[in-house]
């Protein structure tokens, strides 16, 4: 092995894995704890990136990516890279193993997750843009979120008042 193969990559290349993992949510109480079974690393975020998100996301067995969710203005795609996953829309549950993908246009309104229901973990590499304004709508739960110009995530009851 060469010492430069040794030290790894150089920037702007980076090995992703190597970030750290963050399970923080913007989901306030009593949604909070059903999604603190998943994991993410900020990889645009690390590369300085801004017109839009790359998350490594990592789901362990009995988790779930989020509640069911749809986005006014952000496009979604999602590639499984390890597991098995069920993706649960509008339309019902569907597995997707390692190598297939789903992809969530903005403004379908079609609400979507993903969940973890093996006994392993299941990594996802999820990409979406990033604008202000993007309104999510949560059919599930008593919960709506806006993305603020500052690039903050505001969320709150589906009649308009804050948690």
């Amino acid at each position: 092995m060469s010492d430069e193969a040794a030290r790894g990559p150089r920037a702007p290349a980076f090995d992703p894995r190597a970030l750290p993992e963050s399970n923080a949510t913007a989901y306030p109480p009593p949604w909070r704890d059903a999604n603190m079974m998943r994991w993410n690393r900020r990889i645009s975020r690390h590369a300085g990136l801004r017109n839009f998100a790359v998350n490594l996301t990592r789901i362990a067995p009995g988790g779930q990516s989020s509640y069911r969710h749809a986005h006014s203005r952000h496009d979604e795609f999602v590639y499984v890279l390890r597991g098995e996953a069920v993706l649960e829309t509008d339309a019902g549950e569907q597995l997707l193993s390692a190598g297939m993908c789903a992809g969530f246009p903005a403004g379908s309104g079609d609400a979507h997750r993903f969940l973890n229901r093996s006994a392993e973990d299941v990594e996802l590499l999820v990409v979406g843009d990033v604008f202000p304004g993007d309104e999510v709508s949560y059919p599930d739960v008593d919960m709506q979120g806006r993305l603020q110009e500052d690039g903050s995530f505001r969320v709150l009851h589906k009649d308009g008042r804050p948690y």
